[in-house]
């Protein structure tokens, strides 16, 4: 899974979801700032995340920009990925 493949996911389900324009979301923009998106919002897309990539995400986790979103979602597919690989070998 690549950091291109996730930001493409996150931003279809803001698209999606929250019927945002596409066009506004880039890897610097902000939730709260660039999209005026609340925590609700953010809670939508975070339930989304966690149902398409079978992960768990942190509601306290700081994450205020689709970039730092990406990145969390990275490290927890990879975590994801190595527990599973160290249970398939048990």
């Amino acid at each position: 899974m690549t950091k291109e493949e996730v930001f493409n996911k996150v931003k279809d389900i803001i698209v999606d979801q929250l019927d945002v324009d596409a066009d506004k979301i880039k890897e610097d923009t902000n939730f709260k700032e660039d999209l005026d998106l609340d925590s609700l919002d953010i809670f939508e897309v975070v339930d989304k995340l966690e149902d398409t990539y079978d992960i768990e995400i942190d509601t306290d986790t700081d994450v205020s920009t689709v970039s730092q979103l990406v990145d969390y979602v990275l490290k927890q597919i990879d975590a994801k990925n190595k527990k599973d690989a160290k249970d398939k070998n048990r």
